[in-house]
């Protein structure tokens, strides 16, 4: 962590004034957020810089801010709430919105998904360390939205998922199931245990490969390292979870394609997907530069059009304040092993998960973000489906 006198991007040392721009109160005062306030969700100003950085800088100023010590907040998921359900986007400053427009166009004119980049987001996020993700996820190492119906424990959400992720796919033992996105080997090891399936998972992570081959080992599971468009063969059951948003849209025909090439006629296939709740074109410019590079949420509507050439849907299911919860017990899960990872990682890596896991809670607590799973088949299915729900 930067230290008080050293502080960047234009501040000045500690001890100077810290009293902010009357734009910037006047902005976060429609979200119900005070600078220096005393209630838990207030940004507490540690230094001077935290002000230009927003200005000049909009979202991924502010986030850098916080990695470097330069803000607080006792409570930085409920800040993050309050800021989104005001939809302050709307009220930016001339600077952020020229940064808002050169990630528009880097969106509409640039393939930022294409297969030359397949492979950056596992490199940079998803091979980081298996130990903090082992250290922040439960024993399933689901890294994706829980469902807490009947639910204590994370544990208990994220394998009541797994349950209802395979019971919507209708697996009888037997079939192949393919799964797009595979991660750390859950889903496919849960569905071979439970349902007596073969899987074949596919991931852009190293990391993520290696450790799924350990977990799924003795099992019929086969976890490659590959991108989506490289995929062949013939598959029962598809279903990806938690990848959908690695695609991009410029790619979602080429994604949709690809399933229905390699499922059976009479197939299924389970799209589980973080959904904005509008139609945008760009990704917050911090979690993009720090967490998941080239990474773009659908609206209802992108995947609606683009899933008619092949498939038709079968079911939609939302439950996307679950992942609310889901994210916070990360995030306690992570804060509570960080002194055995501390030394490893670093302060500004712990800041910049605080700031990660906290800030997605908030998305998805204002109801912009939403998590669905959708459940499709081609129009060759004959057999009629029928909704758990």
């Amino acid at each position: 962590m930067a230290d008080d006198t050293t502080m960047g991007a234009g501040g000045g040392p500690a001890g100077e004034d810290l009293e902010a721009p009357a734009a910037l109160t006047r902005l976060i005062a429609l979200a119900d957020v005070r600078f220096n306030g005393e209630r838990p969700w207030d940004i507490r100003v540690k230094h001077p810089s935290t002000f230009d950085r927003v200005l000049r800088y909009g979202s991924l100023g502010f986030g850098e801010a916080y990695m470097d010590g330069a803000w607080e907040s006792e409570r930085l998921d409920e800040t993050f709430y309050r800021l989104l359900s005001a939809d302050l986007e709307r009220h930016l400053t001339r600077v952020a919105r020229i940064q808002f427009l050169g990630l528009f166009l880097k969106s509409v004119l640039l393939n930022r998904q294409s297969r030359a980049r397949a492979f950056q987001v596992g490199e940079h996020h998803y091979d980081i360390g298996n130990d903090v993700y082992t250290a922040m996820l439960d024993p399933t190492m689901s890294y994706s939205c829980a469902y807490w119906k009947d639910a204590e424990t994370l544990e208990q959400a994220q394998l009541a998922k797994l349950r209802l992720t395979c019971d919507k796919l209708q697996l009888r033992a037997g079939e192949k199931l393919l799964d797009i996105g595979c991660g750390w080997g859950g889903l496919a090891r849960f569905a071979a245990e439970n349902y007596g399936v073969e899987v074949t998972g596919i991931t852009v992570s190293k990391e993520q490969q290696k450790l799924a081959r350990e977990r799924c080992a003795g099992l019929p599971v086969t976890i490659e390292l590959m991108d989506y468009r490289d995929i062949q063969g013939r598959f029962d059951k598809v279903v990806s979870v938690g990848m959908f948003e690695h695609v991009g849209p410029k790619n979602y025909p080429a994604y949709f394609a690809a399933v229905d090439r390699v499922m059976a006629p009479d197939g299924l296939f389970l799209l589980h997907t973080i959904g904005n709740y509008d139609t945008t074109h760009t990704t917050d410019a911090w979690i993009d530069r720090y967490i998941f590079p080239n990474g773009k949420a659908p609206s209802a509507r992108q995947i609606a059009s683009s899933v008619e050439p092949e498939f038709i849907i079968e079911d939609w299911h939302n439950f996307g304040q679950d992942y609310d919860r889901t994210l916070m017990a990360w995030w306690r899960n992570l804060d509570a092993a960080w002194p055995e990872l501390a030394d490893k990682y670093g302060e500004r890596f712990y800041r910049m998960f605080k700031y990660y896991l906290n800030s997605c809670a908030g998305y998805f607590r204002s109801r912009q973000g939403q998590l669905w799973q959708l459940v499709l088949s081609k129009r060759s299915r004959r057999e009629i489906y029928r909704s758990l729900r």
